[in-house]
């Protein structure tokens, strides 16, 4: 094996911090590690190493006034968010419930199953908010998660309560069973201000939830959609398919066929590799783990090659748009994208008919964030003139269908940071394909966590990166703030 450098982790077991090494084998990257108390581990941590390679060239600098992870030896127990975080809350998560209308056996948050559930009051969620919005830069984005959120029949007030606060853009994470059963739901939704539907959505046939879900989910989600078309264009959907390997993996195409013919109301697809938690012995783990370079494959194959893994790109090669939106704007709103190559994987795919084309098909969006970058030190009018002359050299000559829309998107952003033109790129029949690979404490990295850009708001107001919240404090927080029910 060969060595590509030290970090640190969790044991898996106890979850003390230990030293752990990432190393090359056979194409693939490992984590390797041990634990004095109960022994070594080892999983995949990226399954293509060319691709791990290629991403860990857009790692970001990061300010003189933060240190490397190493520096903090506390890391990742004092989360709040600590000085040596290198990313701003990009997308804030708060959990307003624990209690839930599904029993998924593959569920990471721990929904109410005994006699306490987790229900923070308004007051609590009022100043959850203003710590999110006092951040520097603030949080403009937040989603209620849980449990499943709308079992709160107070949910309408909450989202409205965020519009007031001024939160740009909300979201509701759902399994999607009230949305289906209540036909007026999608309405009173979007009367809150209520934007997008993060909707759990595994299969397309009814057999894989029956195994991720413990039942045939798919007229929940089916019906779901059907509602949020009857109201549309907006709330709109995006779908978040947990993959589990040999369960629903073989159906990554057909979500993403489905989607493209959804395109009206779903506009995106955040394809989410199960985490592993508890004991599992390390030819399970190996068997069972699936990467965002194995989820890249499998679409390429999937869909015949309309798709490769060439035409994805890493979240922070967006790092440098965000850099040049900050130098004109006057109300410090733009975050400091600083977030680990490996933690996602995006594109953009525009529907021609039954072809699906990749927006890096249609621009060069590698030379595209180039130019970005090149903006960042000239003046306003020097920008213009060099957006005007280089921007239209960056489309690819077999693209003219969709060159006009991208040029005028991609203008609009750079020039004038429209975050109304960002939105509505999504009304020209365009999808959204990510994947985000939450850690687990079998493939936890340090320095990974202290770059992330999502995060969960908690009850004592401290704000908490996504891996180290699910791995480390979830249990932590349910104890300490569940009461007895009352009615939501």
């Amino acid at each position: 094996m060969k060595h590509i450098k030290k970090t640190e982790s969790l044991c898996p077991v106890c979850l003390k911090k230990i030293p752990a090494d990432l190393l090359e084998d056979n194409g693939k990257i490992f984590i390797k590690k041990h634990c004095t108390e109960d022994g070594s581990f080892e999983d995949i941590y990226y399954g293509n190493a060319a691709i791990y390679h290629k991403y860990m060239q857009h790692i970001t600098t990061v300010p003189d006034n933060l240190n490397s992870y190493k520096s903090n030896i506390n890391c990742p127990f004092e989360c709040g968010l600590c000085d040596h975080h290198k990313s701003s809350t990009v997308l804030a998560n708060m959990d307003i419930t624990n209690a839930c209308n599904y029993r998924c056996p593959i569920c990471f948050a721990d929904t109410a199953t005994g006699s306490n559930v987790f229900n923070p009051s308004i007051e609590q969620i009022a100043n959850m908010m203003d710590t999110l919005r006092q951040q520097n830069p603030p949080c403009n984005v937040i989603q209620f998660s849980g449990g499943e959120p709308t079992i709160r029949k107070d949910l309408f007030d909450i989202a409205q309560l965020a519009h007031k606060k001024g939160f740009a853009h909300i979201q509701v994470a759902t399994n999607g069973r009230v949305l289906a059963e209540q036909s007026d739901y999608a309405k009173k939704l979007w009367d809150a201000h209520v934007a997008t539907i993060y909707l759990q959505f595994d299969s397309v046939t009814p057999e894989p939830y029956i195994t991720t879900r413990g039942f045939n989910a798919l007229p929940d989600k089916l019906k779901a959609i059907e509602n949020l078309r009857s109201h549309g264009p907006y709330p709109n959907a995006v779908l978040v398919p947990t993959l589990v390997k040999g369960v629903n993996d073989h159906q990554i195409g057909d979500i993403i066929r489905f989607a493209a013919n959804n395109i009206d109301v779903v506009r995106g697809i955040n394809f989410q590799p199960v985490s592993f938690t508890g004991r599992i012995s390390k030819d399970e783990l190996l068997k069972q783990r699936i990467t965002i370079p194995d989820i890249l494959s499998l679409i390429e194959k999937q869909l015949a090659g309309q798709i490769t893994p060439d035409d994805f790109f890493p979240i922070p090669i967006f790092a440098p748009l965000f850099e040049l939106l900050k130098k004109s704007d006057n109300t410090g709103t733009y975050p400091n994208l600083n977030v680990h190559p490996v933690c996602g994987a995006w594109t953009y795919i525009f529907k021609d008919g039954e072809k699906l084309i990749p927006i890096n098909r249609i621009i060069n969006i590698e030379a595209l964030f180039e130019l970005v970058a090149s903006l960042k030190t000239i003046s306003k009018t020097e920008i213009l003139t060099k957006v005007a002359t280089q921007l239209p050299k960056l489309i690819r000559t077999s693209s003219v269908k969709y060159s006009r829309i991208v040029l005028g998107v991609l203008k609009d952003i750079i020039l004038r940071g429209s975050y109304r033109a960002a939105s509505e790129f999504h009304d020209n029949d365009v999808l959204f394909i990510g994947s985000m690979h939450f850690m687990d404490p079998y493939n936890f990295d340090c320095e990974r966590m202290e770059r992330c850009c999502i995060h969960y708001i908690t009850p004592d107001n401290k704000v908490i990166p996504f891996c180290s919240y699910n791995s480390i404090y979830r249990e932590r927080y349910l104890k300490q703030y569940s009461r007895k029910p009352v009615s939501l």
